[in-house]
């Protein structure tokens, strides 16, 4: 055990000791599913990172809560695959390598599809390079023997089966409709890459002339440059002012076109004028009523979000320039006779943050109504078969969006991706849907499009384990999946489509469980984002603490589904903790004096400290595993933290010096076993929170096996609980603790021996404390110790009451009254400027109206405080004085 002791060096340092051991365990191929048939299996999917850049906290904390779950499995006797993989996130990608050529002076069209995709796959093998490189750093214990990529070989034909399938089934189907179109990717986006924000913007209030000269309707918009495509206006079939005007017609401002006046239920005879322009190719509701009266579908506008040839003299311009011109046209035209200030929703690209144009477009959308009612019918199933989320509430949410569902548009204007399996023939214009292209290639052109990068996530957890060939090994073993984590942005990208795509191809579940957690947001509680230069780079956490001490503190850091603010002190007391745990580790093992596991010997005579320690244990692994399984880990983190830093590190190692510095060989044997026995289960439920220290911990101590990754989970031995034990040990701390506080509120510090008497409610208690009269006398230390039921109490003494005992402490010899009232009052003087003072500044107007509030907050707490100590002080020379 010397050579041991000797490779735990005598400080803590993260940086040595989390060096190599990654790569340690991926040669003892520890983090790989061992196959056997005897195990249960318990799988997790990785949410797949993007190949776009560096991992950030979320990631750290999204993947950290896997690694604790599939670490404690793993131990617990499970055959555990956590799949890893990345997403090949078109739109993202895309974005990224068309920066970076950009950069370079070229565009994609010099560049050429087939090129253009080689590069993206340069840039993939880069970034998933680095993203390898963070996991190893945060310790995660992933089998990369089956790591996945969104676009290799087998996830591609998964997707193309479910595309030709759901085309089969009429689920799929192509149509022209309006999308939501990001003028800068150029490409159409679903509703939920659409990010709505309110924008101060106008209504532009219009007079369309009657065609017969007999007058004009009124209209408003908040888009003028659109009416160049207008092609009606609506009025409600009931209004009064406009029933007669139904199946006339109107000259369009500027184009001179005359288009028609229908009467349709949609409008509402309220809002405005009661009349609404109709542009069917710019507005989705306009579109459907556009079909409903045939109206005409015109485009105005080109797909980069320029004015097209249909604009007339404003084409070529931008759309918001043309906004501008138009405006002042019809001005000088009297058409525009008034402009309103008008707040509204306004959709924003999620990638590229431009305006979203509502866009005439044919795309390839999924018929979701069907898909998202075998969704909801699952939720409605018993409990093995149904989706728990936790919290619980989350459901309520998924639920929410599969009922109100819209059709999903699927295909994005993009070449990193997934092709649309579609060909065209080149002659017939027919449409051929299938795995592979069609025999006679040569006559087809296969559409441009690719798939929405959330069509094969969506297919993550089953198209990962080899489907669609359901023999896979993988498949038949692993699929479902045991639980999912994940944030609560994502339920609707991604979770709900996992569900009933899942259901859809597979017939159950695609995961047992969801654990939703929430963002990570700075101290003040804001949002990270480059903009404010608050973000966090989880590696330089690690470069500077350890990748324990920020594993810790995410993990334990909330309850599950609330957001989480980091906090470098939080980070830095973590670091603290495992410091404690360090020094802790080493002193037991420089005491065990070489002793080997099959030694370890709990049968010996066993001193209070022994039985409660080990009682303290049973109950924290049931508190670890009972609350771990609820994925309660802010609790756990508590139970362990108090565990570790009280029971174990400030009594117990403090009650073992007694027989370890003392002349007793059985009884320092015994407490040797103990010392190796708490400190092995401890470091085996702390493992899959901190995994580097408690690797680096055990294996220094006497222990069975190769690592502490696929050691046993601790279980609770009953046989090791002792009740009674644990209330004699909870009594004697507490003395010590009321004497500690006796000392500290006279200014008599520990070193100096003071007299003890203490008072039992019954013999029984007397006897307690005479048996554990060392520990009284060590960490009280008394001059004198008088113990019993019957003593003789000083005149002048300090007390406390305790659980059926009375702490008394004689004053005599303990303080001089005099010198004590003097310094009290030295005390009181400076508190009662202080109060004073605070109540000063609180008092001035002036400061209390310019302040901020966080500041006046402060100062009110600081006069709290004062007044408090104040009193406190007051009361205590007043007892003195009658003393």
């Amino acid at each position: 055990m010397e050579e041991n002791q000797i490779s735990m060096p005598t400080k803590y340092d993260p940086q040595s000791i989390e060096k190599g051991r990654y790569q340690w365990w991926l040669e003892g191929k520890f983090f790989e599913t061992t196959g056997d048939e005897q195990k249960e299996p318990y799988t997790i999917v990785i949410p797949p990172p993007n190949v776009t850049g560096k991992l950030h906290l979320g990631h750290a904390w999204d993947t950290t809560l896997q690694d604790i779950l599939t670490r404690m499995k793993r131990m617990q006797g499970y055959d555990v695959l956590w799949l890893p993989g990345m997403d090949h996130a078109g739109i993202a990608t895309q974005a990224k390598v068309e920066q970076k050529l950009r950069e370079e002076g070229v565009s994609r069209y010099d560049l050429g599809r087939e090129k253009f995709v080689e590069e993206t796959w340069k840039w993939k093998e880069e970034y998933a390079g680095h993203i390898r490189a963070q996991w190893a750093k945060l310790g995660l214990g992933l089998d990369y023997t089956r790591e996945r990529f969104t676009l290799d070989e087998g996830l591609s034909k998964a997707v193309r089966e479910v595309f030709v399938k759901l085309y089969e089934k009429g689920l799929i189907y192509r149509g022209e409709y309006i999308i939501n179109w990001d003028p800068v990717t150029k490409t159409a986006l679903s509703d939920i890459e659409v990010i709505h924000k309110d924008v101060q913007g106008a209504f532009y209030h219009m007079k369309y002339p009657l065609a017969d000269g007999s007058g004009y309707i009124e209209v408003a918009t908040t888009r003028p440059e659109t009416m160049l495509g207008d092609s009606g206006v609506a009025v409600h079939p009931e209004d009064e002012r406009y029933k007669h005007l139904i199946g006339k017609t109107v000259i369009l401002p500027i184009v001179g076109r005359e288009i028609p006046i229908v009467g349709d239920d949609y409008v509402d005879m309220e809002f405005g004028s009661g009349a609404v322009k109709m542009t069917p190719a710019h507005d989705p509701n306009d579109f459907e009523v556009g079909n409903r009266h045939n109206l005409e579908r015109i485009l105005v506008m080109n797909e980069d979000g320029t004015m097209n040839g249909r604009a007339g003299k404003y084409e070529g311009m931008d759309r918001f320039e043309c906004r501008k011109q138009i405006v002042k046209d019809l001005q000088d035209a009297g058409v525009l006779f008034k402009i309103e200030d008008h707040m509204h929703s306004v959709g924003h690209s999620e990638r590229s943050g431009a305006v979203v144009e509502p866009y005439l477009s044919t795309q390839w959308f999924v018929k979701m109504q069907p898909l998202a009612d075998a969704a909801i019918e699952l939720q409605q199933q018993e409990d093995d078969k149904k989706v728990h989320f936790t919290p619980d509430r989350f459901e309520k949410t998924y639920l929410r969006w599969m009922e109100n569902i819209h059709d999903w548009c699927i295909s994005r204007q993009l070449w990193w991706g997934h092709r649309i399996p579609a060909w065209y023939h080149k002659e017939t214009g027919e449409v051929y849907v299938g795995t592979e292209a069609p025999a006679d290639s040569e006559n087809w052109q296969q559409d441009k499009d690719v798939l929405d990068t959330w069509f094969s996530s969506a297919l993550w957890p089953f198209s990962t384990m080899g489907w669609p060939d359901v023999d896979a090994a993988d498949f038949k073993r692993y699929y479902s999946t045991d639980a999912l984590v994940t944030g609560y942005d994502i339920i609707f990208f991604w979770v709900s489509r996992m569900i009933f795509q899942a259901i859809e191809f597979t017939g159950e579940r695609p995961f047992e469980n969801v654990l939703i957690h929430g963002l990570v947001r700075d101290e003040q509680g804001r949002k990270m984002s480059k903009s404010l230069g608050n973000g966090v780079d989880p590696m330089d956490v690690i470069d500077k603490y350890g990748a324990d001490s920020l594993r810790y503190f995410l993990s334990t850091g909330s309850s599950p589904g609330q957001d989480l603010r980091y906090s470098n002190e939080k980070v830095e007391s973590v670091w603290n903790f495992s410091n404690k745990i360090w020094n802790a580790s080493r002193f037991a093992l420089m005491n065990m004096n070489g002793l080997t596991y099959d030694e370890i010997d709990l049968s010996g005579e066993k001193s209070v400290a022994d039985k409660w320690i080990l009682t303290r244990l049973n109950e924290t692994i049931e508190t670890v595993t009972r609350l771990a399984d609820k994925y309660e880990f802010g609790e756990v983190g508590r139970a362990l933290y108090n565990f570790i830093w009280d029971d174990f590190c400030d009594w117990y190692i403090e009650m073992a010096k007694l027989p370890l510095y003392g002349e007793d060989e059985a009884a320092k044997k015994t407490t040797r076993s103990i010392l190796a026995y708490v400190l092995d289960n401890t470091m085996r439920l702390l493992h899959p929170f901190m995994p580097f220290i408690t690797e680096e911990i055990w294996q220094n101590l006497p222990h069975q096996g190769e690592s502490i990754t696929v050691a046993a989970w601790p279980t609770v031995n009953p046989a090791l609980t002792d009740t009674d034990a644990a209330e004699e040990m909870k009594l004697l701390v507490e003395i010590i603790r009321a004497v500690r506080n006796i000392r500290a509120e006279v200014n008599t510090p520990m070193s100096k021996k003071v007299n003890l008497i203490l008072k039992a409610k019954d013999a029984n208690i007397s006897a307690i404390l005479e048996k554990n009269a060392s520990y009284i006398e060590r960490f009280c230390n008394p001059e004198a110790l008088t113990i019993g039921v019957e003593v003789e109490e000083p005149a002048q003494a300090m007390t406390a009451v305790v659980t059926g005992v009375e702490l008394i402490l004689p004053l005599q010899g303990l303080i001089n009254i005099d010198e004590e009232v003097k310094r009290l009052e030295k005390e009181l003087d400076k508190l009662n400027k202080e109060v004073e003072r605070v109540q000063k500044k609180l008092g001035n107007e002036g400061f209390v109206k310019k302040a901020p509030e966080k500041v006046i907050e402060e100062e009110r707490a600081k006069e709290k405080d004062y007044v408090e100590k104040r009193d406190a002080v007051i009361h205590r020379i007043n007892e003195l004085k009658q003393l």
